[in-house]
């Protein structure tokens, strides 16, 4: 965390009101979580076997992004569990830069990698906070990318899509 929290703390200068505040509750709570990862009742770490997987965007010269399809719908049905209980969870990928000392820690078989570890527990504090979403009209576009999305298809027209 302390390497990644570098960057997340430069970017808080350039916020200002509300969003400075919401990002400095998350580095802090962050924080906490970086300094008692360990205390944590529950970790789960989530692996892959990159040849059980359909990764059709490996010769696109870019980092493939496809492989996790299969992997991170579990991670995100896990959240949703624990918050629907009243549990405290968070993902995070950062311990992938310590791979071969967690490897190793839980005698990881060669031909499986960490993607994904989810500390649950009860929250410090007041648990989850107000949850905030870009609007929908800079997240989807309709027919090419730019062209405005209009919501939901109408009755009388064609679908429009995201």
């Amino acid at each position: 965390w302390a390497r990644y929290g570098k960057g997340a703390r430069a970017a808080l200068e350039r916020l200002e009101g509300d969003a400075r505040a919401r990002q400095a509750r998350m580095l802090a709570a962050a924080d906490h979580l970086g300094e008692h990862m360990g205390e944590a009742p529950v970790i789960l770490v989530f692996c892959f076997n990159p040849t059980h997987m359909a990764i059709t965007d490996s010769d696109l010269g870019r980092p493939s992004v496809v492989g996790g399809g299969s992997v991170y719908p579990a991670v995100q049905n896990t959240m949703l569990a624990c918050r629907a209980e009243g549990v405290g969870c968070t993902l995070t990928t950062l311990l992938c830069y310590r791979e071969a000392e967690i490897r190793a820690l839980l005698d990881i078989p060669p031909d499986w990698y960490t993607c994904a570890f989810l500390p649950i527990g009860y929250p410090v504090l007041r648990g989850h906070g107000p949850i905030s979403r870009r609007p929908v009209d800079k997240l989807a576009f309709a027919d090419r990318w730019g062209s405005p999305y209009r919501g939901a298809p109408s009755d009388s027209g064609g679908a429009r899509g995201a």
